[in-house]
This record gives C-alpha cells, structure tokens and sequence, in this order.
C-alpha cells in the first residue's frame, strides 16, 4: 500500500489508559503501580525486573511505549533497545529505566547490550521491563540474560477475543472522533489481519484516507483505498 501524506487527526499514541487490558488486567495494573511508585525520582521505583511475554498483538510493544511515554511526562528519560536498533548506545546513568522489546530476536550484539544494560539497571536501582514472544525459559538467549530476565514478575499477555477488538477499534475510533459502522467493523476483521496491531494500522490508514477525500468512513471508502495504493 503506498503511503498517503496525511494529517492523523486525534490519534494519539500509547498510553496506560487507552491500553484495553481485557484479560490482561494484572499486568497493566502492576505497570501503573511501578510508574506511580516514584516518591523521590527514579530510585523509588522498585528495580526488581519485570517480563511481558505472549504472541504478536497481545499489546506487549504498546505497553512498554506506554510506559516510555509516561516516564517522558514525569520529566524521566529511558533507554530503548529493540531488535530494529543495529547499533546500542552505551548506558546512561541519568535512565530511571531501560525498556526492551522483542527480546526473543536480538542479535549477539543487542543480547550483550542488553546484559550491559541489566547489569547497569541493576547496579543503579534503575527498574528493567522487557519483553518477548515467550517465557524467559524457551528464549534462545545467552543464559546470563535469558535467566535474569525470569527472576522478577513475568507476565503473560492474552490475545484478545473478537469481541474485545471490536471494543478496542470503537475506542479508538471515539479518540479519533470518527465514526465506525457495524457493517465497516464487520469488513475490516473479515478482510484484513485479525491482529491488533495490524487493525490499529489499518484504522489509521483508512481515518487518513477520509480525511483527505472529505468521506465518511464506509466500506466503498475503504475499497477506494486499496485500488489507489
């Protein structure tokens, strides 16, 4: 699909409270206990390690964002290491936390970035939250790092029901001040990714392509797009 210059509207982007926990409550929970831990700064915050792990769209990358983004508002800087980031920067002492996602793919040069950052993390009080694709036990990791991410809490994520998708995109929808019809809903979960990521995407495409053609989100829109990508 090519891409299509436009103004997203009243998107905005992860955060703790558009997260819709559905069977994944106390994993959410335990996150906005440990940022609204901080009574003096960083060194308040509990360092005990924490692990998200479960399958694509179950809303791990969302949550660590989410908490990026919250420790950014209190004034805090993280670091950041994903599988995209071919070159790790050097811990930083002034981190109140490192975040790292999709652990399971790193290469030997991010699985030695990532212990440095642990030990670091650890050596400082800093808290450490990561998270991969299963639990810390089946990561084919280094083992000095594979088992330091299963010491702390370990949390698995569930995929949401169908049910519970169609809450998440009429939430997001509502945040966007568009309108999404049962027939339009019914169109994008039969015809496209099931995955909850994938479906956040596509409801920004299509919100962009409205909002350039003036239209009404509608399935005949939605076409529309795909003939002109």
């Amino acid at each position: 699909m090519k891409q299509i210059a436009l103004d997203i509207g009243l998107a905005t982007g992860p955060t703790l409270a558009n997260f819709f926990a559905g069977p994944n409550e106390a994993a959410l929970r335990h996150l906005e206990l440990w940022l609204g831990s901080a009574k003096s700064g960083a060194m308040a915050r509990s360092p005990v390690p924490t692990y998200l792990w479960g399958g694509a769209g179950s809303g791990k990358t969302h949550l660590l964002k989410a908490v990026q983004d919250a420790l950014r508002e209190q004034g805090a800087s993280s670091g950041w290491l994903d599988a995209g980031v071919l070159d790790p920067p050097e811990f930083r002492e002034d981190w109140a936390a490192v975040l790292m996602d999709d652990v399971h793919l790193y290469t030997a040069q991010q699985q030695h970035a990532a212990f440095n950052w642990f030990i670091n993390a650890q050596t400082h009080q800093r808290g450490v939250l990561a998270a991969g694709a299963m639990p810390p036990t089946e990561l084919k990791l280094r083992d000095d790092l594979r088992t330091r991410f299963g010491w702390g809490h370990v949390f698995q994520l569930q995929l949401l029901s169908e049910a519970e998708r169609r809450a998440v995109l009429r939430q997001a929808a509502d945040a966007r001040g568009v309108f999404l019809g049962d027939e339009v809903m019914d169109f994008m979960l039969t015809r496209f990714s099931r995955d909850l990521g994938s479906l956040m995407e596509l409801l920004e495409l299509i919100d962009g392509y409205a909002l350039q053609t003036k239209r009404a989100i509608t399935i005949p829109l939605i076409k529309a797009m795909m003939e002109d990508s």
